[in-house]
């Protein structure tokens, strides 16, 4: 299971980083992200949540997860279709 879910091992290798900070573990998320099929990513983001925050809830990755979690959610529902022309 989290072969796909982090195939290249950026998310686990963060948590085992010592001292890894918020900022750092940002950037790692980015591009894990970056990696990932935007329409999947939500799901996947709370697939990682159940995987470590039990065990690290604390840790500056998890609350990077979580905050992944509300804007992937937030970012699927509220994306506008259509061109650069407004309505109304």
């Amino acid at each position: 299971m989290g072969q796909t879910l982090d195939p290249r091992g950026l998310i686990r290798e963060a948590y085992r980083i010592e001292g890894i900070d918020l900022g750092q573990c940002r950037s790692i998320f980015l591009d894990w992200a970056l990696g990932r099929d935007i329409e999947a990513t939500a799901e996947v983001i709370g697939q990682l949540l159940q995987q470590y925050e039990v065990d690290h809830p604390e840790h500056p990755m998890t609350e990077v997860l979580r905050e992944g979690s509300v804007q992937a959610t937030v970012g699927a529902e509220g994306r506008r279709r259509g061109g650069r022309r407004r309505k109304g």
